[in-house]
């Protein structure tokens, strides 16, 4: 559980903790979303994700600013379970919590050497994806696992209900 909480950071302190990664020559890739109800689209976006660096920060997306994109149903996970639930995985370095809509300010923050999305975005959907090219990073698209989506999930116990 304490290797678990060393991965949840405020904003400020990922700060610290990411310069001190990138004065050791780690490589960081940066990823975002809900994460409402991990599946195994997630893990293997994750993996592949971790894959392309040293150290993988996710940015989860707040229950408010998840109500604002998704609706007011959403979030199904509240966000300290879901904070807790991607600190849990093995490949995941760092979780940070953000309440606005988009990542962008975040991004601009850590500054990741990669930024992640799966593949169902283009590059121009991609927010923080000019930022990152701008200041000599690369974005990379990672395929989604078909057939798994919390959208599907969420759709799929409705109709049991």
């Amino acid at each position: 559980m304490i290797q678990t909480i060393k991965k949840i950071h405020l904003i400020t302190d990922a700060i610290q903790v990411v310069c001190q990664w990138k004065k050791n020559k780690n490589t960081i890739v940066f990823t975002n979303g809900c994460f409402d109800i991990i599946h195994k689209g997630h893990i293997d976006y994750l993996e592949e994700a971790k894959n392309l660096g040293d150290k993988l920060i996710v940015g989860i997306n707040s229950d408010d600013s998840i109500k604002k994109i998704k609706g007011e149903t959403r979030p199904i996970i509240d966000e300290t379970s879901r904070i807790r639930v991607l600190a849990a995985i093995e490949c995941i370095d760092m979780v940070i919590l953000f309440e606005e809509e988009t990542p962008f300010l975040l991004i601009q923050n850590i500054s990741p050497d990669i930024l992640v999305k799966g593949a169902d975005y283009t590059q121009k959907e991609i927010i923080g994806s000019d930022f990152v090219l701008q200041n000599g990073g690369k974005v990379e698209l990672i395929q989604v696992t078909e057939g798994y989506s919390t959208s599907r999930i969420v759709e799929k116990i409705k109709t049991f209900g």
